[in-house]
């Protein structure tokens, strides 16, 4: 137990460590005033059966129980606080680091790790550990805290008594060891449960239009109702040992108070303790064992804290790109790879590629669907690290840069455009959230999307849903094209920019995507004859090689890939009904 505790508190970080230090402290006072009350009463109870007690006496013992509920309701408010605070602030704490941890973390990562599992540990752990382990931890050290100063005191009353009280107290605690050892297993089982719950119901959730096209329901809702019998099975099997146990614990407690008491009855019958003495050792029974309940009760949940700790350190111990370089300002902003070669696992993705992109360049990565274009886009933004090569801005390798000096000469606008829950000036804003409304407003005429948010009810204040869902496909795109203007990179990665937009919004996409790209160096992933005829240079990727360079006329003219891909669209477009 004091090995996770001591696990919890270095988690907790050291501004946290020391409140609930303090709070552990306040918990030896607290359980001090509150064993004042046995002197207090035993003087009570003395002088009433030796027909000796004082109206002075009679008061000073109620001034001593008064101060001591006293001291115990302010501790108690003082100590509650502390922890409350503390476990909160560790919570948030720990998301806002693993969120910061998680953008220097390989895309690899997110292929491994679901997004349940991420989702899981931010929000299900650390809830656990501020609503649960906060308490359960002040809860089960201040139990044991109260019955050790009540057994303490019970040594300088009757040393009989106290080592008869001190058998029950072992016997419990090693139930209580027997309890954490049951559920050892289980709590990991649990948090593997709940965290497969919180991946199913994403899943459901994300997936809603597709489970609707394809009337999926009853496939998709039996994997989320298995997830949450899963879960609930799992939290069964936790609660069911911890039971027992506890069962167990209160029975031996309450026996062991059944002994004192005969035992205080005996001596006094024997004449070997006297009356008031025999009185005070059923009292502190009762006090010493429901404190030991307590602690008891709650100690089966140990386990569980721990494996949070342990689920929240294996988030922020994640691998992660070595990102400690050197805050560069490139003199050029030429792209250049060289022999890269890069695979997911063991599956070979990239092989062997050179290619250099000029600053202020246009250059166009085409290729059948799987040939590894968007695989290079990331490399060039070190999304991943190269495995073999290398990839050089300005002729520094990017692995030479810190990753933020890196990420200010690129921005990205994605095929998938992902809006946050918030106005649409902050999302346009994301990347500068103290922009002026001007600046904002500035972007967003660029970007071709001033006429519609003008002409919704809030304007740049109206709020959109998560994902911008309450936002078309083109007014979505717009809006990231707005986002990339704020950022004002000289590198533009377009990855498939337009090819979700209709054709209604296609020419206003084509303007902003014009007012992003000028004077810029600009890759481009695209499909599209128009969008990739006027780049300076096309690159055909197929199984992760260069399968053919040249400008378009050049390759138009040869056999292969990219005539073959031209010819087919030419007779896509005349195609009618």
């Amino acid at each position: 137990m004091i090995k996770i505790i001591k696990r919890f508190f270095d988690f907790c970080g050291k501004e946290n460590k020391k409140k609930f230090q303090v709070a552990m402290v306040l918990g030896v006072f607290m359980a001090i005033a509150g064993a004042m009350r046995i002197p207090a009463v035993y003087l009570v109870l003395k002088g009433l059966l030796e027909d000796s007690l004082t109206r002075r006496l009679a008061w000073v013992s109620c001034g001593i129980i008064a101060v001591s509920i006293i001291i115990q309701t302010a501790i108690y408010m003082k100590s509650t606080m502390l922890q409350t605070r503390a476990g909160f602030n560790t919570a948030a704490g720990k998301r806002i680091e693993i969120a910061e941890h998680l953008r220097y973390v390989p895309m690899g990562y997110f292929n491994k790790s679901s997004l349940g599992a991420v989702a899981s540990v931010a929000t299900n752990t650390m809830e656990q550990l501020a609503n649960i382990g906060t308490r359960v931890i002040v809860l089960v050290t201040k139990g044991y805290l109260t019955t050790a100063v009540i057994l303490l005191m019970m040594y300088f009353f009757d040393v009989r008594i106290a080592l008869i009280a001190t058998v029950g107290i072992i016997i419990a605690i090693v139930l209580s060891t027997l309890m954490q050892k049951a559920v050892k297993g289980v709590s990991k089982d649990k948090l593997d449960a709940d965290e497969n719950m919180t991946g199913k119901v994403l899943e459901y959730v994300q997936g809603i239009a597709e489970i609707k096209n394809f009337n999926l329901f009853g496939s998709r809702i039996t994997e989320v109702e298995k997830a949450v019998d899963e879960a609930a099975r799992a939290n069964l099997a936790l609660e069911l040992p911890s039971v027992t146990f506890i069962l167990l614990q209160n029975i031996v407690t309450k026996l062991t108070g059944v002994v004192i008491v005969y035992f205080a009855v005996r001596f006094f019958l024997d004449g070997s303790m006297g009356a008031a003495d025999a009185v005070m050792m059923i009292i502190c029974s009762f006090m010493l064992f429901e404190a030991l309940d307590q602690a008891g009760s709650y100690s089966a949940l140990m386990n569980t804290i721990d494996m949070c700790v342990k689920k929240g350190n294996d988030a922020l111990n994640s691998p992660v790109m070595d990102i400690e370089g050197k805050d560069i300002e490139p003199e050029t902003r030429d792209l250049v790879m060289e022999n890269v070669s890069f695979s997911y696992d063991t599956r070979k993705i990239i092989d062997g590629i050179s290619l250099s992109i000029p600053e202020k360049s246009c250059v166009a990565l085409v290729g059948p669907s799987g040939g590894g274009k968007t695989t290079i886009s990331q490399l060039l933004a070190r999304f991943w690290d190269v495995q073999e090569g290398s990839v050089k801005l300005g002729g520094v390798d990017e692995r030479d840069y810190s990753y933020d000096s890196l990420m200010k000469n690129f921005s990205f606008v994605f095929q998938n455009v992902y809006l946050f829950k918030d106005t649409i000036a902050n999302n346009i804003r994301f990347g500068e959230p103290d922009a002026p409304v001007e600046k904002v407003i500035e972007a967003a005429k660029k970007a071709c999307c001033h006429d519609f948010i003008s002409s919704l009810p809030d304007g740049y204040d109206t709020m959109i849903g998560e994902g911008g869902a309450t936002l078309s496909g083109g007014e979505r795109q717009r809006i990231s094209i707005a986002r990339a203007i704020m950022k004002d990179a000289p590198i533009i990665i377009l990855d498939e920019a337009t090819a979700n937009v209709d054709p209604e919004n296609e020419d206003e996409l084509m303007k902003a995507i014009d007012s992003l790209t000028h004077d810029k160096t600009v890759i481009m992933i695209a499909h599209r004859l128009k969008t990739v005829r006027d780049a300076d240079k096309i690159y055909v990727i197929d199984h992760g090689k260069i399968a053919q360079e040249g400008t378009h006329d050049e390759l138009v003219s040869e056999e292969g890939i990219y005539k073959n891909f031209i010819e087919s669209r030419q007779k896509a477009v005349s195609w009618k009904i």
